[in-house]
């Protein structure tokens, strides 16, 4: 197993261990940047594009998750062959391009379009992220890097929503689609000067159809990996579910549109302290011991949320309380469930991804758009909805683990076990 020192080796250049992590973070963290900076300026984009259904506004979200979920299938099989720098750096340069034409759309249709265009770019920084990071780490190390980049990454959504406030306070809408192309840019320069290529001479795969074909094969019918794949899939709609429908549940239902920042920033802290204690407990008890504790916590916690929702005595308050003590237990979630599904897959760790993140990412997000098109003016549909996305992610955990939860599968090998 790769040991963390392995960052700062004389075998591979590049940044040490905390700036590879803050890297690591800053590519998965232009994805949050461009989603959560968006959620304040949906009302007034709505009315300058001439979009009247309020629901509707939520594809300005969608689109971009789709962009992102969708090309990631082809990034992975070029990555294993060309590498991961070059990919990185095209993706981000597509993400600019479609930046500018978003921050001059004349219609909404535009608009939509240049979204999916932005996912599509920064789809590569998702990809290859995890690709990188599985470069160099494996089992338990892997899961800690990815905890600690997923916290420094965490930081974004507390604070995206109220950064996009106040751009709205200066500046129109459209400042913050110039906020994002200089975001993009400032990463393609630090990538380009620090970051070496990680993928070794020998991992280089050919881009033959074939190959590729059982590349993916091997990544969806490999039970682990499918099954945690699956399991995120769920997980991710419920957490697409309350972005899509936040706006609306503090302007419409709660009417405190000025709570809006301040509320969504102290949800998404408790995601982050879930992630900060999980990268100190990870390598002492394990991913599978903290993983589902974790989704049982998440269940419970959301099924008392839509029982509250459904009694009628839902405040700002409780909402405010159920909803982060559920994304608390979201943030012990992904590093865990994202490091067993890859830990299988590292002879071919780019098309594995490439596949787990179009799964999670394009039926998650179409997951979170249904459950959002439920909204009726209560916060009713999206608890319900994250309820089951949670009894989901569930069975497909038991599936993976063959109906075994908290007990690492004995057929591992003990210094490879998450």
């Amino acid at each position: 197993m790769t040991s963390p020192d392995a960052a700062s080796s004389p075998a591979v250049r590049g940044p040490g261990f905390p700036e590879f992590v803050c890297l690591i973070a800053s590519m998965m963290a232009i994805n949050a940047l461009s989603i959560d900076i968006m959620l304040p300026a949906l009302p007034q984009i709505g009315e300058a594009l001439g979009v009247a259904n309020e629901n509707s506004r939520q594809w300005v979200i969608t689109a971009y998750l789709l962009g992102f979920g969708a090309l990631q299938i082809v990034y992975g099989p070029l990555a294993d062959r060309y590498g991961r720098k070059p990919l990185i750096l095209a993706g981000l340069g597509i993400f600019v391009v479609f930046s500018a034409i978003a921050m001059l759309a004349p219609s909404f249709e535009t608009l939509i379009l240049a979204r999916v265009g932005q996912g599509m770019g920064t789809a590569a920084t998702r990809v290859l992220a995890v690709s990188i990071v599985r470069d160099r780490y494996s089992g338990r190390p892997m899961a800690r890097v990815m905890s600690l980049s997923f916290l420094v990454f965490l930081g974004v959504p507390i604070i995206a929503p109220t950064v996009g406030q106040g751009i709205l306070a200066l500046a129109p809408w459209e400042a913050i689609f110039g906020l994002l192309a200089v975001a993009g840019a400032a990463l393609i320069v630090w990538i380009f000067i620090r970051l070496p290529e990680t993928l070794h001479p020998e991992n280089r795969q050919p881009v033959e159809a074939g190959r590729i074909a059982r590349a993916f094969g091997e990544a969806l019918t490999n039970r682990l990996s499918i099954g945690y794949t699956l399991a995120m899939t769920a997980i991710t709609g419920a957490l697409f579910a309350f972005i899509n429908s936040s706006q609306q549940i503090f302007y419409d239902v709660f009417e405190a549109p000025e709570l809006f920042g301040g509320v969504f920033a102290v949800i998404a802290s408790g995601i982050a302290v879930a992630a900060i204690t999980n990268a100190r407990l990870v390598e002492r008890l394990g991913s599978r011991m903290i993983g589902h504790t974790a989704l049982l916590g998440f269940i419970g916690f959301a099924a008392l949320h839509a029982a509250v929702a459904l009694s009628g005595h839902e405040t700002i308050w409780t909402f405010a309380v159920l909803q982060g003590l559920t994304m608390f237990c979201f943030g012990f979630l992904v590093g865990n469930f994202g490091a067993m599904a890859m830990e299988p897959m590292g002879h071919i760790a780019g098309t594995a991804s490439s596949a787990q993140g179009f799964i999670s990412t394009v039926f998650g997000s179409l997951t979170g758009l249904f459950i959002g098109q439920q909204f009726d003016g209560t916060v009713a549909p999206m608890a319900i909805g994250i309820t089951v996305c949670g009894l989901i992610a569930l069975g497909f955990v038991l599936l993976a683990e063959r109906g075994r939860l908290f007990v690492a599968r004995a057929s591992r090998p003990a210094t490879a076990t998450p």
